[in-house]
């Protein structure tokens, strides 16, 4: 069996944990601005730039790597807050497509100031510019193998 050594077991927690708190911590002043999680950012986003014709689920999922059920189950919730609309695809009985709203619009562009303090709060001003080159070096050498 192979055993990691004490130092790769703790760089993994290290990572997880960092992770875990700077998720938590974008998700707390979302939440405290009235505004939803993180996870429909990302979607807004990549519906909005996917532009005014709008983008099929199955592209959407490619584009954000999530399983199909949850996709569905979020943009079910995206709907009912009216940021999105799905409408049918001619031809395709089972086709849709997604267009964001201007709520939505409104809405994916509220959250981003808050995303992007964050991001500058809890990484680019803790880093010198050497650092941050280094850690995302680093990182990209572990994703590598992904």
């Amino acid at each position: 069996m192979i055993t990691p050594d004490p130092q790769t077991t703790r760089i993994w927690t290290s990572l997880l944990n960092t992770g875990q708190a700077l998720l938590e911590g974008i998700e707390s002043e979302l939440k405290n601005n009235n505004l939803p999680r993180l996870g429909w950012y990302d979607v807004l986003l990549e519906i909005e730039k996917a532009g005014p014709n709008g983008i099929r689920p199955y592209e959407l999922k490619e584009r954000l790597l999530l399983p199909q059920y949850g996709l569905s189950r979020m943009l079910g919730r995206i709907a009912e807050a009216g940021l999105i609309t799905r409408e049918e695809v001619e031809n395709d009985g089972r086709g849709q497509t997604i267009k964001l709203t201007p709520k939505g619009l409104a809405i994916r562009e509220a959250m981003w100031p808050i995303y992007a303090e964050m991001l500058v709060n809890s990484i680019q001003d803790k880093l010198s510019k050497s650092e941050a080159a280094e850690l995302e070096r680093i990182l990209r050498k572990l994703g590598a193998g992904s």
